[in-house]
């Protein structure tokens, strides 16, 4: 039983290291996603520091400013969607790649990348799509929402840089 509690914190610990090495080894700034439906979010980078609110969206999009080791933890620097700033532990950041709606009402989710291509769905402002991919110095960017696959002007989603190219 020992040998295997050991097994199971040595798999976690390496997991949660390779996690962090994965965000912490891209280049900053540079949008990711929480991890978890509930992610504490700090007014600084350590356990010391209190708790200013929580998140509970998983997959939303965040960018990430910076980051910062305390005691052999790794903190990040975050802003979200409403540009507010704040430090989360790097176990609660996954280098997915997600867009949050964020112009207010219905938003049109178009089958072409064109204003003037067929409307296939309603998307309402806070739910959050993967990005299938986003063209370099285009308008449009490709999401997919649960079952749904369709594009969305970049003005309406917040997890892309303005000319960044996904593929």
């Amino acid at each position: 039983m020992r040998t295997i509690f050991v097994v199971l914190v040595a798999l976690l610990t390496s997991y949660s290291t390779a996690s962090a090495q994965n965000v912490a080894s891209m280049s900053l700034p540079r949008y990711a996603s929480l991890r978890s439906n509930l992610v504490n979010s700090r007014s600084g980078p350590g356990r010391r520091y209190p708790i200013e609110w929580v998140y509970t969206q998983k997959k939303a999009p965040v960018e990430v400013l910076q980051s910062y080791e305390y005691m052999k933890e790794l903190w990040y620097q975050i802003r979200d969607w409403d540009n507010s700033e704040s430090w989360v532990h790097h176990s609660m950041i996954s280098k997915d790649r997600t867009a949050k709606v964020i112009t207010p009402g219905e938003n049109n989710l178009y089958k072409k990348p064109d204003y003037s291509s067929k409307i296939i769905a309603k998307v309402e402002s806070d739910v959050v799509g993967k990005i299938i991919k986003c063209p370099k110095n285009k308008a449009f960017c490709l999401l997919k929402f649960q079952s749904m696959e369709g594009w969305i002007p970049r003005k309406d989603i917040f997890g892309v840089y303005e000319n960044e190219e996904i593929k």
